[in-house]
């Protein structure tokens, strides 16, 4: 007897998740906005908050780890969070362009992400990487990349802001599917309780946490105090 193929998924099947990224996004989206915009030590004070969360959450992580490969771990996950975090301290505070470079940053993620979401979950399609994340899609990939792009380009008012917008894209979304290989090689499904019912601050920041460190080489390589994407 032949097996039975699955069922396709119904749109609300597709989008049932939908509900919990929004509300993580509603929670973490104007707190880091606020912060963003207040700058200073405000801005200082958030990152540290965030950084000292990842931390909590990889030294429990750390725990899954075999043994002997345990204290490895706990460096790797140290530089992990203290690279983005100084990255974002470093754009932040670059004097009149700081501000944009980092909303430029954020934007850019943001929206690769909602793109890969909404594109992959209404095209489907071929797997992106299904012995990592059996979710994405290479047409999710694509769409993410090319909104990431078009809100890169829009924010920065014309083509300049097209490669730096896809580099970042491109890396976010490496970033988030290493931290859901990484999630798999310690047998875990979110990275912590962090965001109560929504996971850790991982699962939410992986994008953020890849492309923070090239933001802050692009605004290096720009020099003369430009915005990152000149």
């Amino acid at each position: 007897m032949s097996a039975k193929l699955a069922p396709p998924k119904t749109r609300r099947a597709r989008f049932q998740d939908l509900g919990i990224r929004t509300a993580s996004a509603a929670v973490l989206i104007p707190v880091a906005l606020l912060g963003l915009i207040l700058g200073g030590l405000v801005w200082d004070a958030l990152i540290a908050v965030f950084f000292i969360g990842l931390l909590r959450e990889w030294r429990a992580l750390s725990h899954f780890e075999a043994p002997r490969t345990r204290d490895r771990f706990l460096v790797a996950g140290l530089a992990y969070a203290a690279l983005p975090g100084l990255a974002l301290l470093w754009l932040r505070n670059r004097p009149d362009v700081g501000l944009d470079d980092v909303l430029f940053l954020l934007l850019v993620v943001w929206m690769t992400d909602i793109g890969a979401y909404i594109v992959g979950r209404l095209i489907g399609g071929r797997k992106l990487a299904p012995a990592i994340s059996p979710g994405k899609t290479v047409s999710g990939a694509i769409g993410g990349l090319a909104i990431g792009m078009l809100a890169g380009m829009i924010f920065a008012g014309g083509p300049l802001g097209l490669l730096p917008a896809a580099a970042i894209s491109v890396v976010s979304q490496l970033g988030d599917l290493g931290e859901s290989a990484l999630k798999r090689h310690l047998g875990v499904k979110d990275s912590g309780n962090t965001i109560p019912g929504h996971g850790g601050l991982f699962d939410r920041l992986d994008g953020i946490l890849a492309a923070a460190p090239l933001a802050a080489l692009l605004a290096l390589l720009a020099q003369g105090g430009l915005p990152l994407w000149r």
